[in-house]
């Protein structure tokens, strides 16, 4: 496995999460999340793999202290691509009594991401870039069952070598057949806000 794999076109935003679904239920969510205007921020791909520069570790960093501020939350496969990371969130697991200060409830998906965003973006700000911003929206996917999460993963743990197919990529020379499976599903980009729905496909 790639060192660079942790295991553990802009969008239309007026569009929604999928209807009545609770994004605080126990579930497994596939989520993109893409750099402003999808700029390759992160590194270059060279021949499979991952060139990457210091940014990388500042969301590495962030990625990794998440269960810290929402016990209970799993991580799985994650991995930062030039210009966008793809990671495997499980939410409530198991949510036992968390220290003082602590959010002591199962976090709806939404607020994960907002803090995952903001918390990178400051640390990057702060040691790498200056003018470092995330795109706006993000794209989730729910894992259904075993067979898409392990889909989901070898998708994860392959993304440097498909780059060159990868829908991010504004220089894409085809399309991916994981994106075309993953297109059979119902497909909606997530808007931030505070309302509890947002996006999925």
């Amino acid at each position: 496995m790639s060192d660079d794999v942790v295991v553990s076109k802009p969008h239309d935003r007026r569009q929604i999460r999928l209807s009545g679904y609770d994004y605080s239920q126990p579930g497994a969510y596939f989520v993109t999340i893409c750099t402003s205007h999808r700029k390759n921020l992160f590194g270059v791909i060279n021949n499979g793999n991952i060139i990457v520069n210091g940014g990388r570790k500042a969301v590495l960093k962030t990625w990794e202290g998440l269960p810290l501020r929402f016990p209970g939350l799993e991580l799985d496969a994650f991995i930062v691509m030039p210009n966008h990371v793809h990671g495997i969130i499980i939410v409530g697991a198991q949510f036992i009594a968390p220290p003082e200060g602590v959010i002591n409830h199962a976090p709806a998906l939404g607020h994960i991401i907002r803090t995952f965003k903001a918390s990178s973006a400051y640390l990057i700000r702060q040691k790498y870039n200056p003018h470092f911003a995330w795109q706006r929206n993000y794209y989730e996917h729910i894992v259904r069952d075993e067979d898409s999460l392990n889909r989901i993963r070898e998708y994860i743990v392959t993304n440097p070598q498909r780059w060159h197919l990868d829908r991010e990529n504004p220089h894409a020379q085809d399309n991916d057949e994981f994106d075309c499976w993953l297109s059979s599903f119902i497909t909606r980009p997530a808007v931030e806000s505070d309302k509890p729905w947002l996006g999925t496909r």
